[in-house]
């Protein structure tokens, strides 16, 4: 049985560093790719995945923070227009450096415009952890990792602890 969805890229794959390619439009490849994400994200389990986690290079994402799961936002060259001042903390982690989190503090709300599975420039609004995992699989897409936003002292002990639960 061939899996659902090829591996997570490993930190600290330069990959996960390089800024994914934007798409142009949205074809039958693209869809396959979001399916393909939805089954890893649900793997996990969690509540967004950034192309550039499995390896692929386009700026492709998906959401899904709901309760009942199943209502995924499939989203191409996302990008955040506002984003409000009111700050969310919340304990972020991925799958691309399992075994460690932190708590991240991001806008509470935000409005992304992105290509939709239609093809057709959206915009809309995410708020609590919708939001939180939008800016975090944006960061992905600009080849940021979660820790990025932690103080060099946080960000390097994290690291080292990782690396201390590879071993």
């Amino acid at each position: 049985m061939k899996p659902s969805h090829r591996p997570f890229v490993m930190w600290p794959d330069k990959r996960l560093r390089t800024t994914a390619t934007p798409v142009d439009a949205i074809t039958d490849e693209t869809r396959a790719i979001w399916d393909e994400m939805i089954r890893a994200m649900e793997a996990m389990p969690g509540v967004g995945l950034a192309a550039v986690q499995l390896g692929i290079m386009q700026a492709l994402a998906v959401v899904d923070a709901s309760e009942a799961r199943g209502q995924a936002v499939r989203m191409a060259n996302p990008e955040v227009l506002h984003a409000s001042v009111q700050l969310r903390d919340h304990d972020e982690a991925s799958p691309n450096l399992p075994g460690v989190w932190a708590t991240i503090s991001r806008p509470r709300a935000v409005t992304v415009r992105f290509l939709n599975e239609a093809g057709a420039t959206e915009e809309r609004d995410f708020v609590g952890l919708w939001a939180t995992s939008v800016q975090h699989q944006i960061d992905h897409l600009n080849g940021r990792m979660y820790f990025d936003r932690l103080s060099k002292l946080k960000r390097d002990r994290l690291l080292a602890k990782a690396k201390k639960g590879r071993r």
